[in-house]
């Protein structure tokens, strides 16, 4: 459901049913929080009550009323009515704390499911839905059903049970003057009806606006070292410019709806206490109520609006509950479109024998029609022996990255199968597959932390001595130990700080540190370092695949003629494979590829 499909309504109960079940394991609370919210809208009616007794049998006694008693009857009201407010306190105290808890613990669980939910999610998810929208539904889209529950749903019983309260207590009190005060009822729910629907409205264009407004700021400071290359700063102020005065109008549009709103309330409440001051004040006159009872009913009637006012605040934040609500259940009902089977077979160690039986593959979900151009690899045939060395070369988006991608199970395959030492991958629990397979990306990303943190991953049962050897086994750690601390020395987001070679190396060490006598594979590592750090990393990778099954990819073509074959792809099939000098000689589409990479070199 779109936002603003979610806005057409102000509740859904279905909803809002699973929003509750959020509330369940805290029973106890839910009903301490109700108790207190039963006490306080009892207290809040009492006080008019207490103020009756006070003026009619002291402040307006009968004429034989003694002065002592009078004295008697204030010191008793005064009593009374700190004991009520006391009790006020502390049911509110109780209530506040209770509800703010049990907030807190419902975003804390929501949060917890949505987060263990993405993780459990395969690639392609991540493919087709942006990270800015995952982000809003862990964060906004959270505080969106605490406000829900914290402040619109409770708040919505405490306004209906003190309309109710006050309702009864007028009725007990004079049924006819409180009749006089319901006949302007149908007036502010027809006024509340029409300026919430205006509310909403404007609301929802608020936050369409506000959507654009944030979008153009992302893109703007994303984007400010072209836009200061190009000088295009005043161009691109002018149509910043254009979505902020479109956002201005939308608030204002907001302001008027509320400006109108509650002095149209207030004005019909107050002509509601008029007409019970005149009909009231009649009735006190002609002595058939005391004066007493007249103050406590103008005190009831201005109560009465009170809460009619806070309910109708309360749809907006229902609206907005709804369309958090809707998207939230969305991503956690989304199907885990790669999961293990109930029998998936542990992975303790892998000889390394990789097999790809005829496999078609496509970026789309199960049971989706695939288009013929859609297909990435076609009818993909071919084995890697244990302790093979193998390069997979061809043009970008020939298929080669989707083969590693298959061969860690981050997608599964619409035909065929990819087998490792004799099983198809979905036989195998993902979880040991991949902690088996060691992966050393193009662009390695690294954690906000220390350097030893990113090496260990939370992992605390390698040894330091362990740690330390293998950065000498890939050459990582005379940089390292130049750094200001060390291993202990802190990096920024995605390893600021670092040269892309030092990231990679990072990226090596850490890989072969998890996993050092497993399946390890090579995605394009050298693509983006200089010719020296590149001749570093090869040293590193050379000793880090001796005896272990490994796979490469790589643009440089030069990088991979120590491979014990090469694999090469064309849009999306195996065309030629054979040894470096091979197929060189035998004159086909691997040999124009490095003949065309030699011919820029040089």
């Amino acid at each position: 459901m779109y936002e603003d499909e979610a806005f057409r309504k102000s509740f859904d109960p279905r909803l809002a049913r699973r929003i509750l079940r959020y509330t369940l394991p805290y029973w106890k609370v839910v009903a301490v929080g109700l108790l207190a919210l039963f006490i306080t809208t009892l207290t809040a009616n009492v006080l008019p009550l207490v103020m009756k007794y006070a003026i009619d049998h002291a402040l307006v006694p009968r004429a034989a009323t003694a002065l002592a008693e009078r004295y008697r009857v204030i010191l008793i009201a005064s009593a009374i009515f700190i004991l009520v407010r006391l009790l006020d306190f502390a049911a509110r105290y109780v209530q506040v704390y209770a509800l703010a808890w049990l907030g807190q613990h419902v975003l804390f669980d929501m949060r917890s499911d949505i987060f263990r939910k993405i993780q459990r999610l395969h690639l392609g998810f991540f493919d087709r839905t942006p990270v800015g929208r995952l982000l809003t539904r862990i964060t906004s889209d959270v505080d969106a059903i605490n406000n829900f529950i914290t402040g619109g749903l409770v708040g919505f019983l405490a306004d209906l049970f003190m309309l109710v309260g006050i309702m009864a207590f007028m009725l007990y009190l004079n049924w006819r003057m409180a009749l006089i005060a319901f006949v302007v009822m149908p007036a502010v729910l027809w006024a509340t009806t029409r300026i919430r629907i205006g509310m909403r409205d404007a609301y929802r264009l608020m936050r369409l606006k506000l959507a654009r407004v944030n979008a153009s700021l992302q893109e703007n400071l994303s984007g400010v070292e072209t836009t200061q290359i190009f000088t295009q700063e005043e161009r691109q102020k002018r149509r910043f410019d254009e979505v902020n005065r479109e956002l201005r109008d939308a608030w204002v549009l907001v302001i008027w709806w509320f400006s109108m709103f509650y002095p149209l309330v207030g004005f019909l409440g107050e002509a509601t206490v008029a007409a019970v001051i005149w009909y009231g004040g009649g009735q006190v006159i002609q002595g058939a109520v005391t004066f007493g009872l007249l103050v406590a009913f103008l005190d009831y009637t201005r109560n009465f609006f009170q809460p009619i006012q806070d309910m109708s605040d309360k749809f907006n934040i229902f609206q907005a509950a709804m369309a958090s609500a809707e998207r939230i259940f969305s991503l956690l009902d989304t199907p885990e479109e790669v999961a293990d089977k109930p029998d998936a077979l542990p992975v303790e160690r892998f000889v390394g024998d990789i097999a790809f039986e005829h496999v078609w593959f496509a970026y789309k979900s199960p049971g989706e029609e695939v288009a013929d151009e859609e297909w990435v690899l076609r009818d993909v045939d071919f084995e890697i022996r244990p302790g093979e060395k193998v390069a997979l070369v061809g043009a970008t988006g020939a298929g080669k990255t989707s083969t590693i991608s298959l061969i860690a199970r981050f997608y599964d395959v619409q035909k065929g199968r990819v087998v490792i030492d004799g099983h198809d991958v979905r036989d195998y629990r993902q979880r040991d597959l991949r902690r088996a397979i060691g992966i050393v990306l193009q662009d390695p990303f690294l954690f906000s932390g220390t350097v030893e943190f990113n090496l260990r991953l939370g992992d605390q049962t390698i040894p330091q001595e362990r740690l330390i050897e293998v950065c000498r086994f890939v050459g990582a750690h005379e940089f390292i130990a130049r750094l200001p601390q060390g291993y202990q020395t802190v990096l920024g987001e995605r390893g600021s700080g670092l040269s892309t070679g030092q990231k990679q190396l990072i990226a090596l060490a850490r890989a072969v540190l998890h996993n050092p006598d497993i399946l390890l594979i090579l995605d394009e590592a050298t693509a983006s370092v200089d010719t020296e750090t590149e001749r570093q990393i090869q040293r590193a990778m050379e000793r880090v695949m001796e005896g272990r099954t490994s796979i490469i990819i790589a643009h440089r073509l030069s990088t991979i003629q120590g491979a014990d074959r090469i694999i090469v792809f064309r849009k999306g099939r195996i065309v030629e494979e054979g040894s470096h000098r091979q197929l060189l000689e035998a004159g086909g589409y691997y040999a124009k590829l490095y003949q065309l990479q030699y011919a820029q070199v040089g």
